[in-house]
């Protein structure tokens, strides 16, 4: 069985109040879109994961978090840091630790296909 999805728009949550409080483990805060651990075969088209946070220092390691399998497949994945109240947040990388941070700096990332060719 193969899990498709070919539109996803998410945005994380505004109002994590500490980043020790938004983490799982020694990852930061969770991600927007995740696939299960155990799951072989998905594909996804066309998700845009954001974050605007109400806090200073919140970050998520993440936007999107999958098994790293030969059958689980993204294209067109964005990340956006929209102008938040605070100067230092963002997500770090787009999936699985690919991919540029969207942070004040550097506002949108994207990665157009994972794994890369």
């Amino acid at each position: 069985m193969l899990g498709r999805v070919y539109f996803y728009q998410c945005e994380m949550s505004y109002d994590p109040p500490t980043q020790d409080a938004w983490k799982h483990g020694a990852v930061k805060g969770w991600p927007g879109y995740k696939v299960a651990d155990g799951v072989k075969s998905h594909e996804a088209w066309g998700l845009g994961i954001s974050c605007v946070f109400n806090h200073d220092a919140i970050y998520a390691d993440t936007a999107v978090e999958a098994p790293k399998t030969s059958g689980v497949l993204f294209h067109h994945v964005l990340t956006l840091r929209l102008s938040g109240i605070t100067a230092e947040s963002g997500i770090n990388s787009v999936i699985n630790g690919t991919g540029s941070p969207a942070t004040k700096e550097a506002t949108k990332q994207m990665v157009v296909e994972y794994p890369g060719p």
